[in-house]
């Protein structure tokens, strides 16, 4: 289904972690309008979805999304640059870098911890029900995507 490594292994969040650490509240992004600490922000909406903490959409929304949307998000192709954010994922507010950036670490080790089968048929309130492997490819892809985005 896809070349990306898996989000679930050790060795992969370490690699993700090393990325993260090179941060700083200074960095600027190589594409779009997103500051450092608003971006790790962002990334850690899709972990609080898989947690549950997001409304779902309604039905035929998440119908359209899972048709149209979904096999971009999950898809074996790397995510374009500047494109569109959904409504649910856009954050313009001023963010703090340290928390943000722990809540993100605090979220990669739970992914490791809980393992793949913890998040098998878990819904998304865009998607629907997803496979682990979905939920693997969505929270690495995104995540690389960003943080190529701000050159690391």
């Amino acid at each position: 289904m896809s070349d990306f490594p898996s989000i679930f292994q050790p060795a992969t969040v370490d690699q993700l972690k090393q990325r993260i650490a090179s941060l700083s509240p200074e960095k600027k992004p190589k594409w779009g309008r997103m500051h450092v600490a608003q971006m790790l922000a962002h990334v850690n909406v899709q972990f609080q979805m898989a947690e549950g903490t997001f409304p779902s959409q309604s039905a035929p929304v998440r119908f359209v999304m899972r048709l149209l949307v979904k096999p971009i998000v999950v898809g074996p192709k790397p995510y374009k640059k500047n494109s569109p954010t959904a409504g649910a994922f856009k954050v313009s507010e001023t963010q703090d870098f340290e928390e943000q950036k722990q809540a993100l670490l605090n979220h990669l080790d739970q992914l490791v911890e809980r393992g793949a089968a913890h998040y098998e048929g878990v819904a998304s309130p865009s998607f629907g029900k997803m496979t682990a492997k979905e939920w693997d490819i969505l929270f690495y892809k995104h995540l690389d995507h960003h943080l190529q985005q701000f050159g690391v």
